[in-house]
């Protein structure tokens, strides 16, 4: 029996020491692992915040190229009817949301989602314009029907959607 109790009275303080030591580790480990955790969140970061720039600058650059009055002195011909220039501009404002749809993995859904609702909404305007013409409207009569539903408004769909992305954008710093 004492031969037992010897063992047992060199076991615990062992044991003891072996518990200390795996809680040490484990917890230097946790340590080690929420730091690196820590550093790889950083450097993506910084490897991000580039490209997530450039696609805040090009989703405003994108509004504000569809924004109505930004789309007819830009395609304004006096020498087109009413239904070309409404082909036009339509079709401008498609080539330029198109040319910038990737953007959206930079930008928040919501973000996103008011930029795309912008776009329908500006397109909706112009349509709204168009029905009123007739065969024979010119173009610049489409621009001023245009001009002046948006004169209506309180503030235009892609006024609304760059507050919301630049809001965005300075969250990040």
């Amino acid at each position: 029996m004492d031969y037992i109790t010897y063992i047992i009275v060199a076991l615990i303080p062992a044991l003891a020491v072996a518990f200390v030591v795996y809680t040490f580790i484990k917890n230097n480990n946790e340590k080690d692992l929420k730091h690196m955790s820590i550093q790889l969140k950083q450097e993506r970061q910084k490897f991000f915040l580039e490209p997530r720039a450039d696609a805040y600058q090009r989703i405003v650059l994108l509004l504000e190229r569809i924004n109505p009055h930004s789309l007819i002195m830009r395609l304004h011909n006096t020498n087109k009817s009413a239904i070309a220039l409404q082909t036009e501009l339509l079709s401008n404002i498609r080539n330029e949301f198109d040319h910038n749809v990737a953007q959206q993995i930079f930008i928040s859904n919501s973000s996103w989602e008011m930029v795309k609702k912008s776009k329908e909404e500006t397109i909706k305007i112009i349509n709204v314009a168009a029905q009123q013409m007739d065969e024979k409207s010119t173009a610049t009569d489409l621009s001023s029907k245009i001009f002046e539903i948006v004169g209506e408004l309180d503030e235009l769909p892609t006024e609304i959607a760059i507050k919301v992305v630049k809001e965005e954008f300075q969250r990040l710093f």
